[in-house]
């Protein structure tokens, strides 16, 4: 089936978006208008959108406009979806529950074709993640690219038909295995879960390993492509080969041995600077670094590159030998502020740390003063942390940082409070950076952040930046390993720590929703984001959920974000965070949404995909939706 939007309904979407503006917009890459044609909004990935039509005064009035549903759920194993929709000429293009590539006509949600990467594949565990893919034209040739986490393949498809475009690499398919300057053990993973970025025709590409150790791990060298050909144009080494900056911030042969300081959460794109930002994960093995000593250059970085080339232009390293799965979780943000009368352009990056790390953009100087502060040893032979680690000294972190002290501990009542407080005789705790042990040890924020993913939407009209955030602490202990297997230690996984109900061990607020004046480094807002129930029965109310997914905002002051543990998608006034809309969902929308505008229409997309989020008390069952709201 194919569908081609009119000339109409792309003149009538054209007038609308031009009409939307009240003033001429800074800069055309730093959001998008009636198209949303990146995973993040745009190539600034600031997930903000031009479109007013939907607005303070009349939200409270949408209405489900068409539902999709990709009829592809599992319980067992459990699916879920983390795509990000985009939206071209009055088409969407999303991924599945079990990763099938499917384009939709965006005004009703029918089908116009779908790609199933697993055709004729049996397999028993999860078909992975993908959380969006990638468009690129050049007049008639117009192609789909993606990857997802359970094959180590990108895939080149045709926007109109779904076919592998057979020009592409082998077939339209490019094995991502290959083309990292090292050799790969068979069962050793490369792929990426993330849209690549495309420039002029360059598809450049982060991806690595899912392995965090201590099994071998695929490099994660972030690669430039033909996006014709499918032919590389360009290699960066994120961990550096002789010769190569950093090469001395590891051991000799680490880059033969080493895996990981892979970009998992996206990249962002500053085209009129051709400038290419990069932020990486931690190096593997996660908790254990003995064969990778020194501060282990480019893992856990922002990292600026020439997009054409992959020229190392600048990097900040956020955090030093990494032990803590500190991965730099989501794409960098191309913000800009209002300072001393004039606009300034930035790269804003979240942590799972739960800091803010802010750059001038061109430079890689930080805005605010960033120290560098000793951090606890460890008590593990062999071992080695590194003796400090940056804190930027402004904006205050988005959420809390350590635990083990009172106000630390949760509240909600007395039983809880004297669980967590028994528990942690056992358990190592304290401050940010307490390294593993093999006794356990307690770490605020967790892998999950602070923030993952989701990542931060940014007004860049207003100067603001708007982040969804936890307060899940984890607990993690190292074990040795049986002998012979190459390496001392295995770990226990990656529990939350919990009180005997499954709630937080943290005291309230669990999940935050807060907006920052960029201008001033201070927050103008906080919020605390869903609720449970069964809680609020109980008289205990504002501790918010765990969320994990992220938000867009639009011109017309709103903010939308689905996330929360209640299985809500929410619209809040970005002025003050107060909720404008909300709408019950058949599973939880751990997804970023997208906003677009066809024949004159706003409409606002989010996938309601639940599934994979075992913790605290609910949204875990899959589902399979993806939902459009608009004003009737």
């Amino acid at each position: 089936m194919s569908y081609r939007p009119t000339r109409r309904t792309f003149l009538k979407s054209a007038a609308f978006a031009s009409a939307s503006l009240s003033a001429p917009f800074a800069r055309a890459y730093l959001g998008a208008s009636s198209d949303w044609r990146h995973y993040g909004g745009s190539l600034a990935a600031t997930r903000y959108s031009e479109l007013d039509q939907i607005d303070r005064s009349n939200v409270s009035g949408l209405k489900v406009a068409w539902v999709h549903a990709t009829g592809d759920s599992l319980s067992r194993p459990l699916t879920k979806i983390e795509c990000t929709p985009i939206v071209v000429d009055g088409r969407m293009y999303v991924t599945t529950a079990q990763v099938q590539v499917r384009a939709l006509r965006a005004d009703t949600g029918e089908m116009l074709w779908n790609f199933d990467p697993f055709e004729g594949i049996q397999m028993r565990r999860s078909k992975g993640v993908n959380r969006g893919v990638a468009y690129w034209s050049d007049g008639e040739d117009r192609r789909i690219f993606m990857s997802g986490s359970a094959q180590d393949h990108m895939y080149c498809l045709d926007a109109d038909t779904g076919k592998l475009v057979q020009e592409f690499a082998d077939g339209g398919v490019l094995n991502m295995k290959e083309g990292l300057d090292r050799e790969l053990a068979e069962s050793t993973r490369s792929y990426y879960a993330s849209p690549p970025v495309v420039f002029e025709d360059l598809l450049i590409l982060g991806g690595g390993s899912g392995s965090e150790g201590p099994a071998p791990a695929a490099p994660g060298h972030i690669r430039g492509y033909d996006v014709r050909t499918g032919k590389r144009r360009w290699i960066f080494h994120t961990i550096p080969h002789p010769g190569e900056f950093g090469y001395d911030t590891w051991g000799k042969d680490s880059w033969k041995l080493s895996g990981g300081a892979n970009n998992w959460g996206g990249m962002s794109l500053d085209p009129e600077r051709g400038l290419l930002f990069v932020s990486t994960g931690s190096p593997t093995y996660d908790f254990y670094g003995a064969d990778r000593p020194g501060k282990n250059l480019f893992g856990n970085c922002v990292i600026a590159l020439d997009a054409r080339t992959g020229e190392r232009k600048w990097h900040f390293q956020t955090t030093h030998h990494d032990l803590w799965d500190y991965d730099l979780p989501a794409q960098p943000v191309l913000a800009r502020r209002m300072h001393d009368g004039q606009w300034q352009d930035l790269v804003v990056q979240t942590s799972k740390q739960a800091f803010w790390y802010i750059f001038h953009r061109e430079t890689g100087e930080p805005v605010w003063e960033i120290e560098e502060r000793p951090v606890p040893e460890s008590d593990v032979e062999g071992e080695h942390v590194y003796p400090t680690q940056p804190f930027p000294t402004k904006p205050s972190p988005f959420a809390r940082q350590g635990f083990g002290d009172d106000a630390t501990i949760t509240n909600i009542s007395e039983e809880s409070r004297a669980y967590i407080k028994s528990r942690l005789k056992d358990l190592r705790s304290g401050m940010l950076y307490t390294p593993p042990s093999r006794g356990g040890t307690v770490y605020n924020p967790g892998t999950v952040g602070g923030t993952i993913w989701g990542g931060a939407s940014h007004d860049p009209e207003a100067g603001l930046m708007f982040i969804n955030a936890n307060n899940w602490p984890k607990y993690f202990t190292l074990i040795d390993a049986p002998e012979g297997v190459g390496y001392p230690f295995l770990h226990t996984g990656y529990p939350f720590f919990m009180d005997k109900e499954g709630y937080s061990a943290a005291r309230p607020p669990w999940g935050e929703l807060l907006c920052l004046d960029l201008s001033t480094g201070d927050y103008r807002w906080r919020r605390p984001i869903g609720e449970y129930a069964e809680l609020k029965a109980r008289g205990i109310e504002g501790t918010g959920t765990f969320n994990v997914g992220g938000s867009i905002v639009t011109k017309g002051g709103l903010l939308f974000l689905g996330a929360t543990q209640d299985e809500k998608f929410r619209a809040f006034d970005t002025d003050s965070g107060k909720i404008l809309f909300e709408h019950q969902l058949s599973a939880g929308g751990y997804a970023t949404p997208c906003t677009y505008a066809v024949d004159g229409k706003q409409y606002v997309v989010i996938a309601a995909g639940g599934g994979g989020r075992e913790i605290g008390t609910g949204g875990k069952k899959s589902g399979d939706e993806f939902v459009a709201f608009s004003l009737e």
